[in-house]
């Protein structure tokens, strides 16, 4: 009987022992050493490297205490979601996720393709990385990953399996309480304000009943409208990146939900980056160079992910009704219209919620920070409150920040 026939929270000195028992992934007789590489708020991942040959592996560990906050539990099924999305999306999107090479139940634990020579996008873009082919990489996932998981494309019944499936509700919850709630009302006191922007926070988001009421429309939007099949963590730290090649991974998240959510994510985590190197950046030309291209960037994810979208729906589509002339253009103004206030949710969300992005908090200089908190959370609004009538294109992105921008 193995040790590892019952479930508990492995330490780094567990994992290279149970890769040798789980998988013959390495020499028996390899000489293995562990490391614990995560930095994210929920699971524990490890590097399990042959110190001799330099192949490598990783192990992705759930328990239900979560890493953010230990009084928050969630069930340890989600590594299952996980594996299991991330062969849909390696279907749809090949290249663009890792391989999984194993998913065990008892232990929790996600065996997986270590992505050699790749860096985590966010510590990238902190670094001011340039990566010039990430909107043409992410559009393509956004499009292969979202429109191909939707009953405009699959046969009804099967995509009423995946809804079953994907049944998400610890997760959920999350993103239910931290994205859309939390961050208007601080019920649960649970939000991280930069104090030289309280006052600021109190009038803006506390204090907006109008705010308060589209974000209560999107929140039951949100939980009711079952669309895609979406990651539901697209941010920066779920992308491993180079300047030839990109992964998406870490979708434990996934359920059925607004495709809106993912694109919207990215775009926010992008100006994010523009925040920082904004902030932060001395060089005038490469501040120039960095900047100009976080800006470019999301105005090609937009455009691009509405070519695209228009050329696989055309080629995909099977639903007799949506074939219907007019259709398309409903339906992709309706998922423009949910990505800005997604936009916007996820900015406000990572500025003053519990789970903040280094981007932003890793700006030392208060008055720099401060500024650069300012035209987050104004540009977060104008996405939310303008979502009916704007932002259906990447100019109208653009314009946006460009407008927040000026007023601090």
């Amino acid at each position: 009987m193995s040790r590892f026939d019952t479930y508990f929270l492995m330490k780094t000195e567990d994992v290279a022992e149970y890769v040798q028992e789980k998988l013959s992934f390495f020499p028996e007789d390899a000489k293995l050493e562990s490391k614990e590489i995560g930095d994210g708020n929920l699971n524990y991942v490890f590097r399990v490297k042959d110190v001799e040959t330099g192949k490598s592996i990783i192990v992705k560990q759930a328990d239900e205490a979560l890493r953010i906050s230990a009084e928050m539990k969630i069930s340890k099924d989600r590594g299952r979601i996980e594996a299991k999305i991330l062969g849909i999306q390696g279907k749809y999107a090949p290249g663009l996720v890792p391989e999984v090479y194993l998913y065990d139940g008892v232990m929790c634990a996600l065996t997986m393709q270590d992505m050699v020579g790749h860096t985590m996008m966010r510590t990238g873009l902190i670094n001011h990385e340039i990566y010039p082919l990430f909107a043409e990489h992410i559009s393509t996932f956004l499009v292969n990953s979202l429109l191909l998981t939707t009953d405009v494309v699959m046969g009804h019944k099967e995509k009423k399996e995946y809804v079953k499936s994907f049944i998400n509700p610890d997760l959920c919850e999350i993103s239910e309480d931290l994205v859309y709630s939390e961050p208007f009302i601080d019920y649960n006191h649970r939000n991280n304000v930069f104090p030289a922007n309280k006052e600021f926070v109190q009038k803006e988001l506390y204090d907006d009943k109008i705010l308060h009421l589209e974000a209560a429309k999107c929140k039951f939007d949100f939980m009711n409208n079952a669309q895609a099949l979406i990651h539901g963590d697209l941010h920066t730290g779920s992308i491993f990146i180079n300047k030839e090649h990109t992964y998406i991974f870490d979708p434990e998240f996934a359920f059925y939900a607004p495709m809106g959510y993912d694109i919207g994510n990215v775009i926010a985590n992008m100006f994010f980056a523009w925040c920082n190197g904004d902030a932060t950046m001395e060089d005038s030309t490469e501040k120039e160079e960095f900047c100009g291209w976080t800006l470019d960037t999301i105005e090609e994810i937009v455009d691009q992910f509405i070519a695209k979208f228009k050329v696989s729906f055309r080629e995909n589509v099977t639903d007799t009704m949506a074939k219907t002339e007019g259709f398309m253009e409903w339906y992709l103004d309706s998922i423009l219209r949910d990505t800005a206030a997604v936009a916007g949710f996820e900015s406000i969300r990572r500025t003053v919620g519990m789970a903040n992005v280094k981007d932003i908090t890793g700006i030392s200089d208060e008055k720099k920070r401060a500024r650069a908190e300012r035209i987050i959370i104004t540009l977060a609004k104008d996405y939310i409150l303008n979502r009916e009538t704007s932002f259906r294109s990447g100019a109208d992105y653009r314009d946006a920040i460009q407008k927040a921008i000026a007023k601090f």
